[in-house]
Formats: C-alpha cells, structure tokens, sequence
C-alpha cells in the first residue's frame, strides 16, 4: 500500500509538471501574480469554510458530550492539512483526527463514529453538490459528451456512496463483525468489542437528527461556498467567469478530486479537471 502510494505521487506530480509546461509555465506564473492579494483573499475563503466544517462536524456529537468548539476547529484545521498535504489517501488526516480528539477525553468509539458520521454528512452534500453542478453545465453547455461522462462518473459513484451508508446501518455492523469474528478463528477478541461499540456510538449520533441535519447543511453550505473561491480566484487572474460558471467548474473539479482520493492532494488530476471544465466556457 506504501507503494502504491508512492506511484499515485509520483504519477500526480507527473501530471502537474505536464500541465504546466503545456500550459507555460511562464503564463502560469503571470496568472499567478496577476493573482495578486486576491490570493490572500482566497486563503482567507479557505479558512472560514475550514472553521465551517468544524462547527458542522462538532454538531455530529450527542448534546452533552461534545468537544469544545474550539477544539473541534483546531482538530478539524489538521484534517484538512493532512489530507490535502501529506500521502495518506485524503483520509489519513481523518484517522488522525479521530485519535487527536481522544486527548481531550473524548471517548475513543464516539471519537471514530464522530468522524465516520463527518465523512458520510460530507460526501452525501458532495454528491448532490456535483448532482447540482452536472444540472448548471447541462443548463449551460447542453447535452455535450462531458456531461454525459460526469453524468455516468456520477452513478458509479451513486454506488459506492450507497454501499458506505449501508455498512454504517446495523446490518454492516453484523457484516463486519462476523468478518472478525472468522478472522480471529472463532476466538473472542478486543477488536470486535471496539467494533460493536463504534457502531453503538454511531447509532447515538444519528439518533439525533437535529445534529445531523445541522452538520449536512452545513457542509453542503461551504460546498456551494467553495464556488466562491473559484469566482475570486479567476477573477483576479483576468478570467471572470459567473458564478453559474464557477458552480461547475468547482463541483465538479471536487467530484474527480475525490475520485482521485489514492494520489496525495490529488496533485495532477485535480488541476487536469480544471482546465477541461474551464474550456468549455472559454
């Protein structure tokens, strides 16, 4: 696996290299300073949806055995600077995050199920993020072949989302645990408590759909929000585009990250993803 991960950098770093000399990268690095303190004003974007996400994932805990909120946002701030940064798949930083809350007595099953739930409220608004965006670019452009293929990605991944929700229902529960159960040859063993217990501890975390509906709301805010960050950043690169315009490129540029999840900060494909929804609109 550690391999793998090393050839997914590689293959990203790769990528990127082409995509800038193709582009130029002495046109790359005007855009960039053209860019000017609309940079900073885009970090400052990142930053708030990065608190958001925090606030939203502390609402996933049961009401009286929440982390403070400053330290869900702390805690949320190095998730998010694992996965985008480090090569960990863009989850490691969420396993992390799971144990750094423990240091701060949360119960280790409600720390796990705590993110378990933060994952799914994420990538349940994602898929109708980029549900939303496939909409705008049919609305936009048509009928065209990119929309179909979006189209097609969108329901393969409509699968897979599935199948994550269903394991996290009491039947998944049972599925992993007689899974346990088999690999420890019938033997009782510590890992299949810690198991049950996480899925208690999710069970009590969707028990109170206030908490959830709060935390998806949320994150589908900051997904629509991250649109304006496209906006700014084109805009002060000399390349305004609407916000409609923006709503695809980001939505859907999000939709191949996460299929990319196996190269680190999916450097390549990412950018790759970018520059072919951005020329459909010139």
């Amino acid at each position: 696996m550690k391999s793998f991960s090393v050839l997914a950098a590689i293959a990203g770093i790769s990528l990127l290299s082409l995509l800038v000399a193709w582009s130029g990268a002495g046109d790359v690095a005007e855009a960039v300073a053209d860019a000017g303190w609309g940079a900073a004003l885009v970090v400052l974007l990142r930053a708030v949806a990065i608190a958001a996400d925090g606030l939203a994932w502390w609402f996933l805990f049961p009401p009286g055995e929440r982390l403070r909120l400053r330290i869900c946002l702390l805690i949320r701030s190095v998730r998010e600077g694992i996965n985008q940064l480090l090569p960990v798949a863009q989850v490691g930083g969420d396993f992390i995050g799971a144990r750094l809350a423990t240091f701060w007595r949360c119960d280790g099953a409600l720390a796990g199920a705590s993110v378990v739930a933060d994952i799914a409220a994420q990538a349940g608004t994602q898929f109708l993020f980029a549900l939303l965006g496939l909409g705008v670019l049919v609305a936009l452009d048509g009928d065209s072949e990119v929309a179909r293929f979006v189209g097609l990605g969108l329901l393969v991944a409509a699968l897979g989302l599935g199948g994550f929700f269903l394991l996290q229902r009491r039947a998944g529960a049972k599925l992993l645990t007689g899974l346990l159960r088999r690999l420890a040859g019938g033997r009782e063993w510590l890992g299949i408590a810690a198991v049950e217990r996480l899925f208690d501890r999710l069970r009590d975390i969707y028990a109170n759909p206030r908490g959830v509906a709060a935390s998806a709301s949320l994150h589908m805010s900051m997904w629509l929000f991250g649109a304006l960050e496209v906006w700014v950043a084109l805009r002060f690169m000399g390349h305004p585009v609407s916000l409609a315009e923006a709503l695809v490129s980001e939505s859907l540029s999000q939709a191949v990250r996460g299929a990319a999840f196996a190269v680190p900060g999916a450097l390549g494909v990412q950018e790759g993803g970018f520059i072919a929804l951005c020329a459909l609109f010139g």
